[in-house]
């Protein structure tokens, strides 16, 4: 990374950019064939066919043949998806509907394939309805290959980052400050915060993989935990995209706005994986109809947008169940703001839409639907009702009896880890929930492209200064050991 961000900084600073482009279309490369060189030529075709394609599209005089090519092209980009990501999953839906052994291969999944093809979807999507420049071949392979977004987004609009490929670069100890600031924010997410919850979620989920059934306690600890290590994770994920961008001077759209501080499902998604929301209403909601053909059609069209949502995270009924739940989520949400009900106090909006939340990440997290079941059991208490044996041991014997009477056990938890554990995850729920996230922190720079977080005083934004940057060093020093010595996991996203 040093390297390459001294080389770009002083490749950017020069008159013409073509240098720029060139190298850093040379090191996403290198970045991506890194983890399997085999999908390269994958990725190289896919950049080739839309952008010929995209240019066609951009000249076609004929509307007819213009709808044609653009049915044939997202067809042919669906099909790289349903070849590496979905084919196992079509021969289970074609042998339980049939009744038959239907063996379709289980390829490997590309690094990143969702998102590049999304990206080119919408890139000749908007070159049909012309929307799109006709841009040279190295700014748009850039635009697709721009290593910071590549695996797991920003899903960015083309336009707004290849414009920025051309502009010369200034205020370089500025972006490289505030670039290399929000990138260990996003490392410490990941390597401190993220991989604090991942073993207590891990081992509630793959306990009930295994058909163990999760005792109340440890199926809200595992459910909570999961909760927090999916945002942590993808939102460091996004921190670090951003962060990488703006050393080289690139603005990168905000992914994430504390979603967890929401008041309902509608808010929720207005500032989860904001990209990708973008771009179900853009080039899914609004194509379907969206809410110009009645309340009905309306609702329809939202729970649709869901379930796909759903589907394109992965190949299996339990990232459709988790759609289905937002989409239902949401419409019920939106009958009730519709009908005019009663307006919920924030507190409990909160509460509720967290805890609807947190309902919805166990299909997202079970590896299988007797998996799912056992924690929805677990956390309504059908498992069974199971105190840490210890606390027996605290309690007057005839409150023991009293509770044992009532089914209450007292036996060893797998996962329940006692006081500390409930308070340190009471400390991360209160950051999520209370505390500023990175975009309000860095609220004296411009770092990302239509900003929504709100602004926060500007006594508490970060600025660089001797103290600034010796906590940030040290801070990086310290995540750096913890990288050497194997702590650093894959990001969740990865996969999809």
């Amino acid at each position: 990374m040093p390297l390459t961000i001294s080389i770009a900084i002083w490749l950017g600073r020069k008159e013409s950019k073509k240098l720029f482009i060139y190298f850093l279309c040379l090191v996403s490369l290198v970045f991506y064939g890194w983890w399997n060189p085999s999908f390269v030529p994958l990725l190289f075709s896919s950049i080739l066919f839309n952008y010929f394609l995209g240019n066609y599209l951009q000249g076609c005089q004929y509307p007819a043949r213009r709808r044609i090519l653009l049915g044939v092209g997202v067809s042919a980009n669906l099909l790289v998806l349903v070849c590496f990501k979905y084919l196992d999953f079509l021969g289970e839906i074609i042998g339980g509907a049939f009744s038959i052994d239907v063996n379709l291969p289980a390829l490997e999944l590309p690094l990143g394939v969702s998102f590049f093809t999304f990206l080119q979807i919408a890139y000749i999507v908007d070159a049909a309805k012309g929307d799109a420049d006709k841009d040279q071949f190295a700014p748009y392979f850039l635009f697709v290959t721009f290593f910071p977004h590549l695996i797991a987004g920003p899903l960015v609009h083309h336009r707004s980052l290849i414009s920025q490929f051309s502009q010369r670069m200034t205020n370089v100890y500025e972006n490289v400050a505030v670039g290399f600031t929000i990138f260990v924010i996003g490392l410490f997410k990941k390597l401190v915060l993220a991989d604090t919850v991942v073993y207590w979620s891990d081992s509630v989920f793959n306990g009930a993989a295994s058909g163990i059934p999760p005792s109340i306690i440890d199926s809200w600890v595992g459910a909570i935990s999961f909760t927090l290590l999916i945002y942590f994770d993808f939102s460091s994920y996004s921190d670090m995209a951003i962060g990488l961008s703006k050393m080289l001077g690139i603005r990168l759209p905000e992914n994430f706005n504390s979603p967890y501080k929401a008041t309902s499902i509608i808010e929720f998604w207005r500032r989860w994986h904001i990209t990708l929301s973008s771009f179900l209403r853009d080039y899914l909601y609004v194509p379907l109809g969206g809410n110009r053909k009645g309340p009905i059609r309306r609702y329809l069209n939202l729970v649709i947008v869901m379930l796909l949502a759903g589907l394109w995270h992965g190949a299996s009924w339990q990232f459709v169940l988790w759609g289905g739940l937002h989409g239902a989520y949401l419409l019920v949400n939106h009958l009730w703001r519709g009908q005019r009900l009663l307006v919920l106090p924030s507190p409990v909006g909160l509460i509720l839409t967290f805890l609807a939340v947190v309902f919805a990440w166990v299909p997202f997290r079970a590896e299988t639907w007797q998996a799912s079941i056992l924690v929805f059991k677990g956390m309504a208490g059908f498992n069974g009702l199971i105190l840490p044996v210890h606390y027996g041991e605290m309690m007057p014997q005839d409150l023991v009896r009293f509770l044992g009477n009532l089914g209450v056990e007292f036996a060893t938890l797998s996962v329940y880890g006692g006081f500390n554990q409930l308070f340190l995850l009471g400390l991360l729920l209160m950051f999520v929930w209370f505390a500023p996230n990175t975009q309000q922190l860095m609220g004296r720079y411009d770092v990302v492209l239509d900003k929504r977080a709100a602004t926060i005083p500007m006594w508490m934004c970060w600025k660089p200064g001797i103290i600034s940057g010796c906590v940030v060093a040290f801070v990086a020093a310290y995540l750096w050991m913890l990288g050497l010595q194997g702590k650093a996991g894959e990001f969740i996203y990865f996969q999809f």
